[in-house]
């Protein structure tokens, strides 16, 4: 069975991360992009091609599915209602490891993912408010070892989305 994922930007500002993440979604057989707040869009709302998105992305932001939205609620109640996980990338107190995640009890289970995921990730600087938190059906983060207390979000979601399709 192929894991169905998608990934959800919000607020993320940086067209940089932004086709870095089209680029890698794509990579792991992600099925869609939702972009909400001000995350910047391949395409502008007046028409016009963002070049920095497709700078990073190499043709990714054209093969991959994307819709843009004001708000996370619409979209995470819509993909809630037809059976998918929803699960926040974030550091937090209730967060779990990402490599104990199974989307069928939201830890380890030892069995096969049934769930679709819908993987949010968050600003550069803040992630994700404690609101959209509270919408997640899980929270998961990546240790840290080192003195840096995050990554990269672009480097989180490749960690991340790699993970949950490697673990089939």
């Amino acid at each position: 069975m192929t894991r169905r994922i998608a990934v959800l930007l919000h607020n993320v500002r940086s067209t940089h991360n932004v086709g870095s993440i089209f680029r890698t979604s794509e990579a792991a057989g992600a099925e869609r992009i939702y972009l909400s707040g001000y995350t910047p869009a391949p395409i502008d709302r007046f028409g016009r091609i963002q070049k920095d998105i497709g700078k990073t992305a190499l043709g990714a932001e054209k093969m991959l599915p994307w819709e843009h939205f004001s708000s996370p609620s619409d979209i995470i109640r819509k993909l809630k209602n037809e059976g998918w996980a929803v699960v926040g990338i974030e550091q937090d107190k209730h967060a779990i490891d990402y490599r104990k995640f199974s989307a069928e009890g939201g830890s380890s289970s030892g069995g096969k993912l049934k769930k679709p995921i819908l993987f949010i990730f968050g600003n550069e600087v803040r992630g994700i408010s404690p609101a959209l938190r509270a919408q997640c059906d899980t929270l998961i983060e990546i240790p840290m070892n080192g003195k840096k207390e995050s990554l990269n979000v672009s480097v989180a979601a490749g960690i991340v989305l790699f993970r949950a399709v490697s673990s089939n």
